[in-house]
């Protein structure tokens, strides 16, 4: 877990339900349970409004627990549907309780589909791995499931002959878990060499060449460097001089887009954590990606590409970093590092559409980005403008165009 969290022991645990009023109807998977519901031009009294809360919350417990059970039947399309379902629901409603309580069945059933499972399976159960970890928040119980399932994703992330979209998945997830719980020292580097692993197959050939690989092979590649660089921002120069800045320099050079913006900003986090050798080479080399305007790419290809590199230029040539800020419910969260920007993409990896109710909810991502304790949704404050809203949305379009093209 980054520097300053603090973790809860098993008897600090929080309980209490997870509030589901501040998530619309129409944003969960599961909202298509049968439940109450009141169709009058009338407002409900508090009776009939704490009564419809309750059918909703337990139509949707319901539903959950069906995809646990589902979790272990025979058919893989079923297991997948089931994690993936699982997913959607966690990241869109804050329940730490029922995590808790079920947290050694999800475990047990995502490393069955990881040893067991094929391709789509294999997927979903590294997508749900961290974010069983979020659930559980800082507590002793998340740092045994993440030691438990980062064995399993290794072995995944390690085996060439496996599907390679669930090797690049295996790859984040396992960076994710290093990140956000503390691995024994040896655990943490055997994921670290892992990686580098990987992605060194993006390094120059040694006739001086770089590699022809599919966009398969290209997507594991940056998938396994921006894991490396988000562990990057918490274990320091330790993790970067294990690979070296000449090898990230080669990778700018690569064919495909992904591989190129994720050598671009570790080059970025390198450089944020000590100053990087001979920068205006570098900075000649960002500079003409920036300003590519090369045919033989797409059209959108170039759009992203100069829009990635600019921000990573004017950053190592003039200091300038990255300051973003991403407004939810009553509060804002500003990020002024690229290792605030690789934590807070993490998260959006995790999390999807549903980041903002945890960012609103959940003690461990309030601890990670010290937002301090949740506030009470009934306490007035500033008003979110239209042009604030229009602005936020934008934003998060933005940086999850430019993290798709790492996943």
């Amino acid at each position: 877990m980054p520097k300053g969290g603090k973790k809860k022991s098993a008897n600090g645990h929080q309980r209490g339900r997870g509030r589901v009023e501040n998530v619309s109807d129409d944003e969960s998977i599961l909202d298509n349970a049968s439940v109450v519901s009141i169709a009058s031009s009338s407002i409900p009294d508090e009776a009939e409004a704490e009564v419809d809360e309750k059918s909703q919350e337990e139509a949707f417990e319901e539903k959950l627990l069906e995809c646990v059970e589902n979790l272990s039947e025979k058919s893989a399309q079923t297991r997948t549907l089931a994690l993936q379902s699982m997913a959607t629901a966690l990241s869109k409603k804050y329940l730490p309780d029922f995590v808790f309580d079920r947290h050694m069945t999800l475990s047990e059933a995502i490393r069955s589909s990881l040893r067991r499972g094929r391709g789509a399976e294999q997927e979903a159960a590294a997508q749900l791995a961290p974010l069983l970890c979020v659930c559980l928040g800082a507590c002793d119980e998340a740092e045994e499931v993440a030691a438990s399932l980062s064995t399993t994703l290794l072995q995944v992330a390690a085996d060439a002959s496996a599907n390679p979209h669930a090797r690049a998945k295996c790859c984040w997830s396992l960076a994710v878990l290093a990140f956000l719980t503390e691995l024994e020292p040896s655990e943490a580097l055997a994921s670290e060499r892992l990686l580098a692993d990987v992605f060194s197959g993006s390094y120059l050939k040694g006739d001086g060449h770089t590699p022809n690989i599919t966009a398969d092979t290209a997507a594991l590649h940056a998938a396994a460097l921006s894991g490396w660089t988000l562990l990057a921002t918490v274990d320091g120069c330790q993790n970067l001089d294990a690979v070296g800045q000449d090898h990230l320099i080669d990778m700018l050079g690569s064919g495909h887009l992904d591989v190129r913006v994720a050598a671009g900003e570790a080059l970025a986090v390198m450089h944020e954590i000590k100053p990087l050798e001979a920068p205006e080479q570098v900075c000649e080399l960002l500079a003409a990606l920036a300003t590519d305007s090369s045919r033989f790419r797409a059209k959108k290809e170039r759009k992203a590409q100069r829009s990635s590199f600019r921000e990573i230029l004017a950053y190592i040539e003039e200091g300038r970093a990255p300051e973003l800020k991403i407004r939810f419910g009553q509060e804002c969260l500003e990020l002024g590092t690229w290792a605030l920007r690789k934590h807070y993409e993490a998260f959006c990896q995790v999390l999807g559409s549903g980041l903002n109710l945890h960012l609103a909810q959940n003690d461990l991502l309030r601890q990670v980005f010290r937002l301090g304790d949740p506030i009470n949704a009934a306490t007035p404050t500033h008003k979110v403008t239209k042009l604030e809203r229009v602005s936020s949305t934008l934003l998060s379009q933005h940086l999850n165009e430019q993290i798709s093209t790492l996943f």
